[in-house]
């Protein structure tokens, strides 16, 4: 037989052997896929039917929520604004005569009350120029009296006509001018004790001195509008507080005090002003003074809060955050502001009715007070309001209620006062 048909049969059986394995080979791929799925199809049975016989799926237990009716509470609003304390009275220490610094019996950076001395200039030569000045006016004094004794005589003369009149106006004359020059050595001899006077620079303010600027042993100029400048003194009881206020809340602060029946400049308001490092307005004080103009740039006019401060507690020159009294005292419902939920640019709050299904209520908030919301409108006192387990409360689904415990009254001050949208 030739080679190629030899050849050709070996290839025909390759071919023939080949395809015999692959269709063995899917259909026992195809047989245990529909033994799977016989299999899954049968677990399914068993699952809806069996289920069905044992009366469908295990339902959820339902969700459990704390509940608190409002806090229905009399509050006032209050604005805040920042600002910066300052000193009523201010002075720089200067001295009004020059002279040599020879003491400064003050501490530095201590209270002081009006009248202590703060530095003391070399005073021998003021004393001898004094001293000098009281010998010139016993001088004078002298002189006047004989000056007078002569006059006397001479009146008492020319009324003999032992001499004439030029003589007797002569006395007359020198009596005067010896008068004249008392008057003006005695002028001479208080501005020498003036300048002795001054010479002990004293406290024109109670209040706080800072540090010393020139030392012991140093000379100065002394006099009034370039004289050296020693050290500064403010007073800090009391201490003002201004603050720029926006006019829309300054109208609304004048209809307030007209409700009084008194001007916005005259009824003194409330306010309280809280410093850095605390977290309440604990310190009280009235408005006493409002500019008299709104500043056009910025649409503000100046109020200033007026505080004692008899500890020195209170430092000019810190910032602090001024609340002023708004509207006065009105009945209000509070209800936890984490309570409040928001839907785009309306606020609501999840209520459980009285078959404990939930429900959520369009609601008007107020202000700020601490960690509670004042609630204008879409509640009442009645209403129980969800606070815990809020994301479990879906409306229209019952859940099991538990009471809270009771809000408590928020303080009736300032230092509890509102964080309302007038600050800066």
């Amino acid at each position: 037989m030739p080679f190629f048909v030899v050849f050709r049969c070996r290839i025909t059986f390759a071919r023939y052997y080949l395809g015999m394995r692959i269709a063995n080979a899917w259909q026992t791929r195809m047989a245990l896929l529909r033994t799977s799925a016989g299999i899954v199809l049968a677990a399914l049975t068993f699952f809806v039917f069996g289920c069905g016989r044992n009366g469908g799926p295990p339902q959820r237990p339902p969700a459990t929520v704390t509940v608190i009716h409002p806090l229905q509470q009399e509050v006032a609003d209050w604005d805040d604004f920042p600002g910066r304390l300052q000193s009523p009275e201010s002075t720089n220490i200067q001295a009004r005569v020059s002279g040599l610094i020879t003491s400064a019996p003050f501490k530095e950076g201590a209270f002081v009350q009006k009248g202590d001395v703060l530095f003391v200039i070399d005073q021998q030569p003021f004393k001898a120029d004094l001293d000098a000045k009281k010998a010139t006016v016993a001088k004078d004094v002298a002189q006047v009296d004989l000056t007078a004794a002569q006059l006397a005589r001479s009146k008492r003369l020319l009324a003999t006509h032992v001499i004439d009149q030029q003589d007797y106006d002569i006395s007359d004359a020198n009596y005067l001018q010896a008068q004249a020059q008392l008057q003006a050595d005695q002028a001479a001899q208080e501005t020498s004790e003036l300048n002795m006077e001054w010479s002990t620079v004293r406290a024109p303010i109670k209040g706080l001195v800072s540090k010393i600027y020139v030392t012991k042993g140093n000379v100065i100029t002394g006099g009034v509008g370039n004289g050296t400048l020693l050290t500064t003194l403010v007073s800090v009881d009391p201490v003002y507080c201004y603050v720029p206020v926006p006019e829309r809340l300054f109208l609304q602060y004048k209809a307030y005090a007209r409700q009084s029946g008194s001007d916005v400049r005259n009824v003194r308001i409330g306010c309280s002003i809280q410093l850095e490092d605390e977290t309440r307005f604990v310190h009280k004080g009235v408005i006493d003074f409002i500019d008299n103009t709104v500043d056009p740039a910025t649409g503000t006019i100046q109020m200033r809060g007026v505080f004692t401060n008899p500890d020195d507690y209170l430092t000019p020159g810190l910032f602090a955050r001024m609340q002023i009294e708004g509207v006065g005292p009105y009945k209000a419902l509070l209800v936890p502001d984490e309570a409040v939920g928001t839907d785009q640019n309306e606020r609501y709050l999840t209520v459980v009715d009285a078959t404990d299904t939930v429900q959520t209520k369009r609601v008007e908030l107020g202000r700020l007070f601490g960690a509670m919301r004042v609630i204008e409108q879409g509640i009442a006192v009645t209403d129980r309001v969800v606070v815990n387990g809020l994301q479990m409360a879906i409306p229209g689904t019952k859940v099991n209620v538990m009471e809270g415990a009771p809000l408590q009254p928020v303080p009736q001050s300032a230092g509890a006062a509102a964080t309302g949208t007038a600050g800066s």
